[in-house]
């Protein structure tokens, strides 16, 4: 079955990521990977152009299907495979609301996250106006007081006590942020949010392999 797919990604991506975790819990194991280098650009290889025009990873084939936006891809590897593995759509109307709250809300936290990375990378660091740091930073601050506050109250998971999609799609952006240095004395709840998932078995087999190797990062210990 897992035979029949391919993926192509990049280590630390929290998109990549998603995918893997996905494929972990719906015991999709041994399925085609390579392992591609965002340093020495092959993500804008012809391998993975021919997947994903944009040139951009994860870039995902599962069967005849090409599904290289990880939340598509892993909504997909759900329904498919809904009898296989881990089920990570719950049945009560209440847990599968705040599921799909949190995952769709997630795009506000992602976007966030992004625009404060992508300044501080793509913008040298001469043309950068403090102004827009600023407002990058306290944008960020906001987006993660609302989550802290979510995370207050919650068994454990996003949607409750089970792990869920959910959880697939956010919580590769938490441990990225933690990784690069987010407090975990100024955002405690969603520490142990990240902290009580860290040995889940498909986060385990899938912790992005350059993540081992201690990096001095302080991309977010200001936020």
């Amino acid at each position: 079955m897992a035979k029949d797919m391919t993926l192509l990604w990049g280590s630390g991506s929290p998109p990549c990521w998603r995918v893997q975790i996905m494929l972990e819990e719906k015991q999709l194991q041994g399925y085609n990977q390579k392992l591609l280098s965002f340093e020495k650009m092959e993500h804008k290889s012809q391998e993975v152009l021919d997947m994903n025009p944009r040139g951009q990873l994860p870039a995902f084939k599962c069967g005849n299907h090409i599904l290289n936006e990880s939340s598509a891809a892993c909504l997909f590897l759900e329904n498919q495979y809904k009898s296989q593995g881990n089920k990570l759509i719950p049945d009560s109307p209440d847990a599968q609301a705040l599921m799909y709250q949190r995952m769709f809300e997630a795009v506000t936290l992602v976007e966030k996250m992004v625009d404060l990375v992508a300044y501080n990378f793509r913008v040298p660091e001469g043309e950068r106006h403090d102004s827009a740091v600023q407002r990058n930073k306290e944008a960020l601050t906001a987006e993660l007081k609302l989550w802290e506050g979510y995370l207050k109250k919650t068994d454990c998971c996003l949607a409750g006590k089970e792990f869920t999609l959910a959880d697939v799609l956010v919580f590769p952006y938490i441990a990225y942020m933690f990784h690069y240095g987010l407090s975990s004395e100024r955002y405690p709840a969603v520490a142990k949010y990240c902290n009580s998932l860290k040995d889940r078995p498909s986060i385990k087999a899938t912790w992005p392999p350059t993540w081992h190797k201690l990096i001095d990062q302080d991309t977010f210990k200001t936020i």
